[in-house]
């Protein structure tokens, strides 16, 4: 094996990038904190052509120094709005007919590995603040939460992570 060389890794450009179809996954980040956790979440959304990002709330906009720091240049490519109100995020979605998931410990939650996404459907996943998670206000408008199964003591992921976890099985089981 030998590691691979920028040059051979075939990286879109910008415009390439824009041109690019895109993953029916809309990303919604509510009351995020960390510039980090946002900037992170711009750069997974890169990765796998993620149609957009909403910013809601207190949740930070580029441009933004922390964010770049890990965003690395992804807030150039991936289309992203900010609305102070969640939940006129997620009721305007679901009239364009987007299902929306939060991604939650709640009742009745679909386990993640259990949750089978349509091919034909678009979907927007809700992320909530690194301390409260999603409001029960937003849970409740919701089209169902979907949780990540953890097995040890803390049973709490950073935002960043567990939308990096969500967003590649999501687009793997919709590219299978």
């Amino acid at each position: 094996m030998r590691k691979l060389e920028n040059s051979e890794l075939e990286r879109k450009s910008i415009d390439d990038f824009k041109l690019a179809k895109k993953t029916p996954i809309i990303i919604v980040l509510d009351d995020i904190r960390s510039l980090h956790n946002i900037g992170s979440v711009f750069r997974t959304s890169d990765a796998f052509l993620i149609e957009k990002i909403y910013l809601c709330g207190i949740t930070a906009t580029p441009p933004n120094k922390e964010i770049h720091k890990t965003a690395l240049g992804a807030t150039e490519t991936v289309v992203w709005e900010h609305n102070k109100d969640v939940l006129e995020v997620i009721v305007n979605l679901k009239k364009e007919k987007v299902l929306v998931y939060a991604i939650e410990q709640v009742e009745n939650a679909i386990f993640l590995n259990d949750f089978l996404p349509i091919s034909t459907k678009k979907y927007a996943l809700v992320f909530g603040n690194e301390v409260y998670g999603v409001s029960q206000e937003a849970i409740k408008i919701c089209d169902g939460c979907i949780e990540i199964p953890q097995l040890g003591t803390k049973h709490s992921l950073n935002i960043s992570v567990s939308a990096g976890i969500v967003v590649w099985d999501l687009f793997h089981k919709l590219n299978s």
